[in-house]
């Protein structure tokens, strides 16, 4: 059972039989609830994860004790892996359940030994990561250059792709706002602005589009597209073909 949900990741999807058996039988299946803490910030970064279901909101808190959201993971993402590539890793970031949810905690020292024991496995996964470090790039472009109506208009036309016209937002705008670094009553006003001009409109957590062209008009200010908008929200980022 732990091996088929493990499947489901990313991560992975290219490691043979005996490689997935492997790391299933170190693999623990941990249940959380709305506010639990998976880790905390500054913590030894001993073990990775895949989210099976449920969000995770990765975030680090500031000397001053400001909160801010790094990345809100989604079902079927993994995080924390990279650690597994440095001397004494610390987890840089603290993880909390948004909703109820459950992931697979998969020990990173083992996995680590497993990939310098295959060379091929091991390039295929860091071809696979690089994917994931471009979204990454991009999205610090995004913020550096873009204004914060581009990047609300930008995350509104990811969460919808046609023929889909509406979607519900599934954690809390202020949580939201954090992770589009937005302070949150800018972002309430962005809404509301766009909601004015007819281009969106909001009853609660559902969204729906009305001027789909028009939201693209105010990303391309930023520079944005489709494709570009795709790499730049989805996490991860999209894996290669697993192995046949």
């Amino acid at each position: 059972m732990l091996a088929a949900d493990l499947r489901k990741g990313f991560m992975f999807a290219r490691l043979s039989d005996a490689q997935l058996e492997r790391v299933a039988q170190r693999a623990t299946r941990v249940s959380l609830d709305e506010g639990d803490l998976l880790f905390h910030q500054n913590e030894p970064a001993e073990r990775f994860y895949l989210l099976l279901r449920g969000q995770i909101k990765l975030f680090r808190i500031s000397p001053n004790g400001n909160e801010k959201v790094i990345e809100i993971v989604t079902p079927c993402s993994t995080f924390a892996e990279a650690l597994m590539f440095l001397d004494r890793p610390i987890y840089p970031v603290g993880a909390q359940a948004l909703q109820r949810a459950e992931v697979l905690s998969v020990d990173a020292i083992d996995f680590a030994r497993m990939l310098r024991e295959s060379m091929d496995t091991c390039f295929m996964l860091l071809g696979d990561m690089s994917q994931r470090l471009r979204g990454l790039i991009r999205e610090i472009d995004d913020l550096s250059l873009s204004s914060a109506t581009c990047r609300v208009a930008a995350y509104v036309l990811t969460k919808s792709q046609p023929p889909q016209m509406s979607f519900d937002l599934q954690v809390p705008k202020q949580t939201l706002a954090s992770r589009l670094s937005v302070k949150p009553e800018t972002f309430s006003r962005i809404i509301r602005d766009l909601c004015k001009k007819n281009l969106l409109a909001m009853r609660g957590n559902h969204v729906e589009i009305i001027d789909r062209e028009g939201l693209q008009q105010l990303a391309n200010v930023c520079g944005q597209n489709e494709v570009s908008l795709a790499d730049t929200f989805h996490y991860p980022c999209r894996p290669a073909d697993p192995m046949k």
